[in-house]
C-alpha cells in the first residue's frame, strides 16, 4: 500500500490523506476536486496493485456529517463512535456475559473483553457510554 501513499501524495499532490491498512480518507473542501480523484486512483489500485474500491464504500461526505474513518465518525473537533460498531459491541458484551454466566469463560477473560472494547471507547467522545458499559456489564 505504500505505492498507493506514493501515489496519491506525490503523483495526484493530495494534502489532506490519511490511510490505515486497506482504509484511507482525503478531506478536501472541493467535491468536484473528490470526485475527479476516484477515478485515477481506482486506474492506479487495478494496474499497479490488482485493487479495487469497493464501489458501496466511496462516498463523499459534507465536513459537518464527519468522516467515516476506522469504526468512527471524526469532525473537526472530535469523534464519535460509529453507530453499527457500538451496536456490535454491545451485542458480543451480551454474548460474552451469556458465556460467564454459563461459565463458559472465566472472569478474567470477560473483563479483558470489557476493557478492550473500553480501550476503542476512549479514542472517541463517549463518557456517556463508556458509563453505561460499565453500568450494564461490570462484573464483580
Amino acid at each position: 500500500m505504500n505505492e498507493l501513499d506514493q501515489f496519491i501524495k506525490h503523483k495526484l499532490h493530495v494534502k489532506h490523506y490519511a490511510r490505515y491498512t486497506d482504509d484511507f480518507a482525503i478531506v478536501s473542501s472541493d467535491r468536484s476536486y473528490l470526485k475527479a480523484l476516484i477515478e485515477p486512483i481506482s486506474i492506479f489500485l487495478g494496474d499497479h496493485l490488482a485493487l479495487s474500491l469497493h464501489p458501496k464504500k466511496v462516498s463523499i461526505w459534507k465536513l459537518h456529517q464527519g468522516v467515516d474513518f476506522l469504526g468512527y465518525i471524526a469532525f473537526p473537533h472530535h469523534r464519535l463512535v460509529r453507530t453499527k460498531t457500538r451496536r456490535r459491541m454491545f451485542k458480543k458484551l451480551w454474548q460474552r456475559t451469556k458465556e460467564y454466566q454459563e461459565r463458559e469463560i472465566d472472569k478474567i477473560t470477560f473483563e479483558q473483553s470489557l476493557q478492550s472494547y473500553l480501550g476503542v471507547l476512549s479514542h472517541a467522545d463517549t463518557y456517556q457510554l463508556r458509563e453505561k458499559l460499565l453500568n450494564e456489564f461490570w462484573v464483580s
